[in-house]
């Protein structure tokens, strides 16, 4: 197309066409993903204004919005402005800049149409709203979302109004609530996408015939809008209120509970509710909550930069189809590998692909996709994959001479390049490797259960590895969509090392006489996300006690933890531990009374904060920062206090 009056910027490009088509396209230069920051917005409004011009002229008789990025359209806000933008004296205006922009933006008298394609997140979702219709690119790219509530926030540029009025009350406050990024295809199923297009260069050609055939947007029908009419209002809130308190503790994360009120008061109107934002959402930006989980999301991005670059893996091989090997094998073949899980015999085996089945058929959504991945885990009980793996990962009982006998037998048949890993929870890799010929290639790629769920990978450093080893370690965890923390070869590691005290205290003191549902739910009143007695049924409790032992802490054999190790009584994985577990869930009596539950929890929680302390003093982890966010990332440690030294600092652990 012959592109005329073109216009360039720092983040956006403008030009027409011969058929008076607008092309706005966003690409923030020098930025992997476009955000819109203060400046870029200052931008748009400038070509926003040209637009009108040209509009009212009947020079542009439409306008295309698309990205320039191949990571996606527009990621949201800068969440790096968000420190300077918690100022109550800039915020407000800043916030009615915004709203006011996207208003003209809806009110354009041609159409506006949005092409989406990856990333079309919180604020970025927001733009795509007020355009007048959306086409987005139907694949495994693409996510649509609302994540602010991960940040101790809510949508702040119109979205919350503007979303219910697409999606209907309901199903826009869900995925506001939760934070949860759609696929293309749940996008348009709840209307906040218009049109599917199977590849990213379709996006130009359908958004063209969009704009000359004058497409715009239908709101939710009637009888989704019917939910927030009226007394069903107040009811559906208090619904919504009983199920946010079910998953936090409105001192703990304010926003949903904001978001529900701001509903109540404003959800039978959209525009209201948009308008509303503003007084909703000022309040929560400087809160102690969103200070700490934008330290918390700082840390996370940061964790991507650990890995190699250039590095590929294809082929994975597992050894060990135990509840944790098994687990770890089918999380790679559903992230894509081809993976290889060997064990003795089938018998051992069969389990293992049976869970990963069932994972399969939650995370997936068609039996083909489902099919494919079974494709992908296959089981090898003869080891034939070792020699063909990128990585091969063991995961067999925690007994040193196991581990050392397994790593002599294959290191012959290991590939060049190939990472050798062990998923040791607590043994010195210096031990594991001192019968290799090469004991600078092992390295620790510790998982934690349930694999599926924590994002924590932890990569033990020995004294014999190389930064490029632990960089294609990194690599490896980042390749299978996990959090990388390099720590240092120490009994225990970072989390071990650090929950062991605060478990088996716990432990102590259920053995004292005191109820564990009490010390449990103090700890979830204090912000964990469960409490040590149930943990350790979770964790497992021989694994526990094996983990106990290498850091020195032996569990006493008259002890009642000791006695249900040797009665088999292992915890959720054998139906019985501390508690009776019935469908995976932990059976529970009633909880005694207590007069400050959150500060026994604080109480329970001190040994955990004082090992962190110790761990960062001996150097197993470089600095601080890591060590709060591989507490969060492999405890669930409560993420709105930053971390357990972050909360240390703060007076509030």
């Amino acid at each position: 197309m012959i592109a005329l009056q073109e216009t360039v910027t720092k983040h956006w490009s403008f030009h027409t066409d011969v058929e008076k088509l607008g092309w706005l396209t966003i690409n923030s230069q020098g930025a992997g993903v476009n955000t819109l920051s203060r400046e870029a917005i200052m931008e748009l409004e400038t070509l926003v204004a040209r637009i009108e011009d040209l509009a009212s002229s009947g020079e542009v008789i439409g306008v295309i919005l698309l990205s320039g990025k191949d990571s996606g359209f527009i990621a949201g806000a800068d969440v790096s402005e968000f420190d300077a933008m918690s100022d109550f004296s800039v915020l407000p205006e800043a916030l009615k800049r915004t709203h006011a922009l996207f208003t003209r933006i809806e009110k354009l008298k041609v159409p506006v149409v949005a092409g989406i394609h990856g990333f079309c997140l919180g604020g970025g979702l927001e733009l795509a709203l007020a355009c007048h219709y959306r086409i987005a690119v139907n694949d495994e790219k693409t996510r649509i979302g609302f994540p602010e509530v991960n940040l101790g926030i809510f949508p702040g540029f119109g979205g919350t109004g503007r979303s219910i009025r697409q999606a209907g009350p309901v199903d826009a406050m869900g995925i506001m609530l939760t934070g949860k990024m759609l696929k293309a295809g749940a996008a348009r199923g709840l209307n906040l996408v218009d049109k599917l297009v199977r590849h990213r260069d379709m996006l130009a050609w359908e958004a063209r015939k969009a704009v000359l055939q004058k497409r715009k947007s239908k709101s939710a029908p009637p009888v989704k809008r019917v939910m927030a009419m009226g007394p069903i209002r107040g009811y559906v809130a208090s619904k919504m209120r009983e199920e946010a308190g079910k998953k936090a503790r409105k001192e703990h994360y304010p926003a949903p509970f904001a978001l529900i009120d701001l509903f109540e008061a404003h959800g039978n109107d959209w525009q209201a509710m948009s308008r509303g934002e503003i007084d909703a959402f000022v309040p929560l930006m400087g809160t102690e909550t969103a200070t700490n989980l934008r330290r918390v999301f700082f840390a996370s991005e940061g964790l991507k930069k650990q890995g190699a670059k250039g590095t590929k893996f294809a082929r994975v091989h597992v050894i060990g189809a135990g509840v944790m090997g098994g687990d770890i094998a089918a999380w790679c073949a559903l992230r894509g590998m081809a993976v290889t899980l060997q064990d003795i015999d089938m018998a051992r085996i069969k389990p293992a692909l049976e869970r990963g089945k069932a994972l399969f058929k939650k995370r997936l959504k068609s039996k083909r996709e489902v099919d494919t991945a079974m494709l992908r885990l296959e089981a090898d009980p003869t080891g034939k994959g070792v020699a063909r793996a990128d990585v091969i990962i063991e995961a067999v009982v925690e007994k040193l001479e196991v581990k050392q006998a397994i790593f002599s037998g294959i290191e012959d048949q290991l590939k060049p390049g190939a990472i050798l890993a062990t998923n040791t929870s607590s043994i010195e890799l210096e031990r594991i490797a001192e019968g290799l010929k090469d004991p600078a290639r092992l390295i620790g790629l510790h998982f934690f259960n349930p694999v599926a769920q924590l994002p924590l990978v932890e990569v033990i450093r020995s004294t014999f590895n190389s930064d490029a080893e632990i960089g294609k370690g990194a690599a490896f965890a980042l390749a299978i969509g996990k959090s990388p923390v390099v720590v240092k070869s120490a009994p225990g590691f970072l989390v071990n090392r650090v929950l062991m005290p605060y478990m088996l205290g716990a432990v102590k003191r259920v053995e004292a006489g005191e109820s564990k549902e009490l010390l449990d739910a103090a700890a979830v009143a204090f912000g964990m996300p469960m409490g040590p007695i149930e943990l350790m049924d979770t964790v497992g409790l021989d694994v526990g006690q094996s983990v106990a032992r290498e850091l020195g802490q032996a569990v006493p054999a008259e002890s009642k933890f000791a006695g249900l190790v040797s009665a088999g009584k292992l915890g959720r994985k054998s139906g019985e531990g501390f508690y009776k577990w019935v469908d995976g869930k932990a059976q529970k009596g009633e909880t005694p009374a207590h007069a400050d539950l959150a500060g026994l929890g604080r109480e329970l929680v001190q040994p955990l904060v004082d090992t962190t302390e110790v761990v960062v003093a001996e150097g197993v982890v470089a600095n601080a920062g890591l060590a709060d966010i591989g507490v969060i990332l492999g405890t669930g440690f409560a993420p709105f206090l930053g971390g357990p030294l972050k909360a240390r600092a703060d007076g509030r652990a």
